[in-house]
């Protein structure tokens, strides 16, 4: 069988190439897995009911809307207007199957081959996979010293070839939360250049303030510039029912639903039914699991404090430890072969997320609890002193 020609390199999925690790290590004690962003308990007990009365009446595998279901997308606009204190109607919203999906149709109908988008590093890995696989060229925009995107140093990467800048915000991998001013910088700079402002917000819920994300919404006007991403797997620990959303302007959505019917014609019905009874009945259980992932955020802080075994983090936010690892000698993805060998822990190497080696390791705080990440600051010292 011979495969279509790249233009450039492609790399295999950073999370299966992680978890093939796995294969034949040698440690032997628990493994601490840190690697892939998905929540450790099950979904509200009101959402797993939901599907389960759907499944007894023998409903939930029918075809929906192209653009997802009516009471959905109207539940997740009012949320989003209520929480950015906006406006947000339901044709603005397109369920897809995922972020990933939502983000995949975007792009393809924004750009094509030889279109320019900048992507803010570290950028996450599908966004940056996407734009190369389909000929867009990827241009990187370099954070500040606090891992935050700026707009003024966006402004010389445009071209006429410029299609989209894209954020993500809590970062993956870094976590960082973008002040909404800053945001707001990025939508006028977007509406100068007639180009769009896509904003990735899988992580939103899981941020350390009760403040609007942005306030973009408040914009009458916003739909000329801004595509807000959405993801419903973290939040309602529903991360196999492949349930997100568009929210873009209905010019764009009717070419997002041309893309979606291609390649899905809907997002999965029983992850759609689960995400509305997640947004409409399980507020409450959403706070505190966004709590909990707080406390450890909290957590890892505390056990990277005093930099075990010369680890440092260098931020942490929404699911996100972002480390720098202490051996300059060695590229990254030698010293994360070693950690899962030879000390039991599987992270993410921060050439995922990135052009070049900044010996960098994204870990999941997410994935651990009070043992493991104490557990984990051991294994650092332990590898620092080896």
């Amino acid at each position: 069988m011979r495969l279509r020609s790249q233009t450039v390199e492609q790399r295999d999925s950073p999370i299966s190439t992680a978890y093939d690790l796995l294969e034949g290590h040698a440690y032997a004690g628990k493994l601490l897995d840190l690697a892939q962003a998905a929540p450790q308990y099950p979904p509200a007990q009101v959402v797993s009911e939901h599907v389960a009365d759907l499944v007894r009446r023998g409903e939930g595998g029918e075809y929906t809307e192209v653009p997802g279901i009516p009471r959905l997308r109207a539940a997740l606009a009012a949320e989003l207007s209520e929480a950015y204190a906006g406006r947000v109607a339901p044709e603005n919203v397109v369920v897809t199957a995922g972020c990933n999906q939502a983000f995949s149709l975007v792009a393809s109908a924004l750009a094509g081959p030889g279109d320019e988008v900048v992507l803010a590093l570290p950028y996450y890995f599908n966004h940056d996979m996407w734009l190369r696989m389909n000929g867009i060229v990827p241009v990187y925009l370099e954070p500040d010293a606090d891992l935050v995107p700026r707009a003024a140093d966006a402004e010389p990467l445009i071209t006429g070839r410029t299609r989209a800048i894209v954020l993500v915000t809590p970062g993956n991998p870094t976590g960082v939360t973008m002040p909404p001013g800053e945001i707001a910088e990025f939508a006028a700079l977007a509406a100068r250049h007639g180009i769009a402002l896509v904003v990735d917000e899988t992580y939103r819920s899981f941020r350390s303030t009760d403040r609007p994300a942005h306030d973009l919404f408040a914009d009458p006007s916003w739909a000329r510039t801004v595509v807000s991403l959405h993801s419903f797997s973290k939040d309602l620990a529903v991360p196999g029912y492949r349930v997100g959303a568009v929210v873009a302007s209905p010019e764009l959505n009717r070419e997002v639903c041309k893309l979606l019917d291609c390649v899905a014609v809907c997002a999965p019905r029983i992850g759609q039914e689960a995400a509305w009874a997640g947004l409409t009945q399980a507020r409450r259980w959403r706070v505190d699991r966004a709590q909990e992932l707080a406390r450890q955020r909290a957590w890892l802080g505390e056990a990277m404090a005093d930099r075990p075994g010369g680890f440092e983090l260098l931020s942490c936010g929404g699911f996100f430890g972002w480390i720098r690892h202490p051996f300059a000698d060695r590229p990254t993805a030698d010293v994360v072969r070693a950690l899962v060998r030879e000390h039991g822990v599987l992270v993410v190497p921060g050439t995922a997320f990135l052009p070049d080696d900044r010996r960098t390791l994204r870990v999941s705080a997410g994935n651990a609890d009070l043992a493991a990440i104490s557990e984990l600051a051991v294994r650092f010292r332990a590898m620092g002193a080896a």
